[in-house]
């Protein structure tokens, strides 16, 4: 069974009747019609339709913009298509991945997606090498200074105040006043002097 997926976005209710009439035409016995918001990736039709695939039954749409906008998704869904048995056809790019050249195809494709994730992890540790070397730390900025970290551990540990004190005393949490004593205890206890 061939079937029809038409997605548009808000604004774009006059796409619905070129993209079912292209369909249609193309061989569609059923076309399903998704009207959601650009950002939104849950799409209850496509799943709906991803969960009703037979083996045999081949998914249309006009373009694969349609499908899904990242790379990464598509192929995400191609390979849900496979596995049902289902195959895959994009009108406006003739892509189809019933025969062994539209199985090469998207290999190819997934392997340029693989390439792509590759390079991206490469030149983000390469920048946060950089950013190392040059002295800057990834990750938000600490609420207090190395000052009041020590007040805090040693009014804790002299038994001044409590945690709850200090905790409520500069807005931050038990938890982490705990963690505060713990790195002040093992940063200010002695070295014991090697025994040979």
């Amino acid at each position: 069974m061939l079937i029809g997926y038409v997605r548009v976005c808000a604004g774009e209710q006059q796409e619905i009747p070129r993209q079912t009439r292209m369909l249609h035409e193309a061989g569609c016995d059923r076309v399903v019609t998704e009207d959601v918001s650009q950002g939104r990736w849950d799409r209850p039709e496509l799943r709906r339709l991803l969960e009703d695939l037979r083996p045999g039954d081949i998914l249309m749409v006009c373009e694969l913009a349609r499908l899904s906008r990242s790379l990464k998704e598509a192929l995400h869904l191609l390979d849900r298509i496979a596995q049902s048995g289902a195959g895959f056809r994009s009108v406006a790019e003739g892509i189809e991945t019933t025969g062994p050249a539209g199985t090469m195809l998207m290999r190819m494709i997934g392997s340029f997606a693989a390439f792509e994730r590759l390079m991206l992890l490469e030149r983000t540790g390469a920048g946060l090498a950089n950013a190392r070397a040059a002295g800057r730390v990834g990750g938000r900025r600490r609420k207090l200074d190395a000052a009041q970290r020590r007040a805090i551990a040693e009014n804790i540990i002299s038994g001044t105040s409590s945690g709850a004190e200090m905790a409520r005393l500069h807005g931050i949490s038990q938890p982490t006043v705990s963690r505060i004593v713990a790195e002040y205890r093992v940063i200010s206890q002695p070295v014991a002097p090697l025994s040979l």
